[in-house]
């Protein structure tokens, strides 16, 4: 897989579909790879005429791991946190987003769509409303504005994403089943072989505790984003799990809330993960909501030359 220069780091990505199509920028959250964006998903994605871009974030996967920034001590952190102190993190969430943006900078893209799935939602919204200008409709899966009057993750599922991984193979398979089964949607199928081979497919990219830690304190410092929401201009789309235990719906209907003309869509059956059973409608909504963002973009700029369709990636004549 190729990797790309942006923000002063390397991130790994991977590409499906025709470069010339319309992009979606897939983001993803605390301590997971890209290629929990499964790749059949993602295809389904590109089968509909987009250009579908995953990668890893820093400190996870391939990407670069920014010892030099430090380390964290997350005891001092979640202590800190729970007396209200201010955090100081070796990065933040909004370093995070400008990775994002790097990457479209390095790719030759001046915009895209962006998806981002639980800390990668929260990434996808500081996107958006900190570079407006690169987000052409931003969609929010499993996340929230991370306000601390919103109610918090069940316990178990808290305990089981703190719980030390295993450092061996097999025992990192078996323990990513564990997580998932605890956080993921449960009233369908769990498919756990899929799960523990990918499972072992992270564990051969490379795992990297020290860096899931800076990740969580990016999130920890980055405090209530609804102000900040409130000015997104981006077409939004918010989808939640009414089952979640690791950010109860609340979170993405205080999301919708916060972004003036959001569209919410909540799925009983959904925990905190993307189950096979769903992707048929999950491809649905995402198709749909680029569909439309692309038509209202396009109208608003009224007619342009055959040559600047082209070059804004137009994936067909819409009526």
């Amino acid at each position: 897989m190729p990797r790309a220069a942006a923000n002063g780091i390397e991130l790994e990505y991977e590409s499906f579909g025709q470069d010339q199509a319309t992009p979606i920028v897939l983001i993803m959250g605390f301590a997971s790879q890209m290629i929990v964006w499964d790749e059949a998903f993602c295809r389904a994605l590109a089968n509909r005429g987009l250009r579908v871009i995953r990668f890893d974030n820093r400190d996870v996967g391939l990407s670069t791991k920014v010892d030099h920034l430090g380390t964290v001590n997350l005891g001092a952190a979640l202590l800190a946190q729970s007396l209200g102190r201010p955090l100081a993190p070796p990065y933040t969430l909004d370093d995070m987003a400008d990775d994002v943006a790097g990457l479209l900078d390095a790719l030759g893209l001046a915009s895209a769509h962006v998806c981002g799935a639980s800390m990668g939602g929260m990434i996808a919204q500081t996107l958006a409303f900190r570079r407006p200008d690169r987000v052409r409709s931003l969609t929010s899966i499993m996340s929230t504005t991370s306000d601390p009057e919103l109610p918090q993750a069940e316990l178990r599922a808290q305990g089981v994403l703190l719980e030390p991984a295993p450092v061996d193979r097999e025992g990192y398979a078996e323990h990513a089943v564990k997580v998932w089964r605890t956080i993921g949607s449960p009233g369908l199928l769990f498919d756990e072989e899929r799960i523990r081979e990918r499972g072992r497919r992270a564990f051969d990219r490379g795992i990297y505790p020290k860096g899931l830690v800076r990740q969580l304190t990016a999130m920890m410092a980055h405090g209530s984003r609804r102000e900040r929401l409130r000015g997104v201009v981006a077409p939004t789309l918010v989808i939640h799990g009414e089952a979640d235990p690791l950010i109860p719906m609340a979170g993405g209907q205080d999301t919708a809330r916060c972004i003036v003309g959001a569209r919410l869509v909540t799925l009983p059956e959904m925990g905190h993960d993307l189950p096979r059973p769903l992707w048929p409608r999950l491809v649905e909504e995402i198709d749909r909501h680029v569909r439309s963002a692309e038509h209202s973009a396009t109208a608003s700029a009224g007619p342009q030359p055959i040559s600047a369709r082209a070059a804004n990636g137009r994936r067909r004549r819409l009526p």
